[in-house]
């Protein structure tokens, strides 16, 4: 089904606790998601999961209770390529948020302009695909981001690309000499069972060091083993190893199709403040990067 449409029922999202670490000022959560309210803002596509209780009202909520100063909110499948949740959003406080947007492969550079100066920094791909091998509704996949890339690089957009594990080996180098900034979701969906030295985990690190891409560390998304999430701790750090200037923090919160597994991001950004390991690390992930990937104001430093 095609929308717009408001949903017959919607799921309330985990709500945290406050952190229990003090994080640096201008902090920013680089992944979330903002859903409704339904009648402002309703679905275009029929969602493949619960749609959240997730307006802008109570992102902000989230993100004052655990001391998120910045943010940024990335586009949910089921809204298509219809921006104007996350532009609502940001208008509520400018300085402080970006987003990342979804355009149908022919969007032009003057539509591309206007989001941009909506607030919205990027354009995201998805390669989920169903058993029949198609797209999931609402997704452009990876195969239009060399269409896009003319009006991206235009207008001073990056790319961010999600998809499973495989998906990324045969385009990522590609990719990434486009000359756009490069975004990878989720830490691209690691095989925690192939182990860091994986000849994709080792692609990665390696064009991380390059400086040719940048990386979300989202644990929840590919641990095993909540809530501790000790399984990746080793490809964190093997991120981090590879180039700190180039990694990004993201709750993932709503955390759809999480269900009774989400997590409190208070747990997660006290988990984050104890793998970084000292002040220096948690300023330039949580601070300096995003602040330069963004165009937050401030130097980030």
């Amino acid at each position: 089904m095609t929308g717009p449409y408001i949903p017959d029922a919607v799921e309330m999202p985990r709500m945290p606790t406050p952190a229990a670490v003090t994080l640096p000022d201008d902090s920013c959560d680089a992944h979330c998601h903002v859903f409704g309210p339904y009648a402002d803002f309703p679905l275009h596509l029929r969602s493949t999961y619960a749609p959240p209780d997730a307006p802008a009202t109570r992102y902000l909520k989230m993100l004052d209770t655990v001391g998120m100063q910045r943010g940024v909110l990335v586009q949910p499948a089921p809204y298509g390529t219809d921006v104007s949740a996350i532009i609502d959003a940001i208008a509520r406080r400018p300085t402080q948020l970006r987003g990342v947007g979804v355009a149908a492969p022919d969007a032009d550079a003057q539509l591309l302009g206007q989001w941009y100066a909506a607030g919205i920094r990027g354009l995201r791909f998805i390669e989920a695909r169903d058993p029949q091998g198609n797209l999931f509704p609402g997704s452009v996949g990876f195969d239009s981001i060399e269409t896009l890339a003319p009006a991206m690089r235009q207008t001073g957009m990056h790319v961010q690309m999600w998809g499973p594990y495989d998906r990324y080996l045969p385009v990522l180098e590609k990719v990434t000499d486009l000359g756009l900034p490069v975004v990878i979701d989720h830490m691209a969906s690691v095989v925690i069972d192939r182990g860091v030295q994986d000849p994709l985990f080792q692609l990665l690190c390696r064009l991380l060091r390059d400086g040719r891409l940048w990386i979300k560390l989202s644990v929840c998304r590919v641990s095993t083993q909540a809530p501790d999430y000790a399984d990746v701790r080793p490809f964190h750090d093997a991120l981090l190893a590879a180039n700190v200037e180039r990694v990004l923090w993201g709750s993932d919160w709503p955390y759809v199709r999480m269900g009774e597994r989400a997590p409190a991001v208070g747990r997660l950004i006290e988990l984050a403040w104890d793998w970084f390991g000292d002040e220096a690390t948690r300023r330039q992930v949580w601070v300096t990067n995003p602040t330069h990937l963004y165009g937050f104001e401030g130097a980030g430093k």
